[in-house]
């Protein structure tokens, strides 16, 4: 009688895990997806117009992922982006709105692992505001375009700038010079 039991249960859970496993999607995560096919209405490459959504309507158009980093600051975990150690050559940029914040020769290894980069684009690309958060005084990197949140700046990076641009590998966009 017990085994009897024992076998209905485990029956019972696996018809409920097939049943809930059948049901499920798999979504790409969004920095899985090439995002230069546009992925909503405000992104662009040569649109330099500032926007000024709301951040209801930046929680509709993004993915979950990118809109935790872009528009409430968090952090993906260090050495997991996609970037963090990637060498190819071209340009990058915001993964929320598509404006150009940096090329691949001002990007340098900084062991960090975060994507470094010591210049931005022009000095318009990045604004930057006082970040007192988590007991710290940094310096936040946001897009000059949609205002989103990149990562920080310090002052510990190479020459000639003596800067380090610490971004989140989700916050970029990449576009080899090979597909131009």
């Amino acid at each position: 009688m017990k085994a009897l039991i024992i076998k209905s249960i485990l029956f019972g859970a696996l018809f409920l895990f097939v049943l809930t496993a059948c049901g499920q999607t798999k979504e790409k995560k969004y920095a899985e997806v090439d995002h230069n096919d546009n992925p909503h209405k405000y992104y662009s490459h040569t649109d330099k117009t500032k926007l000024k959504l709301s951040d209801t309507e930046w929680k509709k158009i993004l993915p979950e992922d990118l809109y935790l980093v872009s528009r409430k600051a968090h952090t993906e975990a260090s050495f997991t982006g996609k970037y963090w150690n990637y060498t190819g050559r071209g340009t990058y940029y915001c993964a929320a709105c598509g404006n150009k914040l940096f090329r691949s020769d001002a990007k340098f290894a900084s062991q960090c692992g975060w994507p470094s980069f010591f210049e931005q684009v022009d000095k318009t690309s990045i604004v930057f505001k006082s970040d007192n958060s988590h007991a710290m005084e940094r310096i936040e990197a946001l897009c000059g375009r949609c205002g989103g949140h990149l990562g920080h700046l310090f002052d510990d990076g190479p020459e000639p700038t003596g800067k380090r641009y610490c971004m989140n590998s989700i916050a970029l966009d990449f576009e080899s010079d090979a597909k131009k």
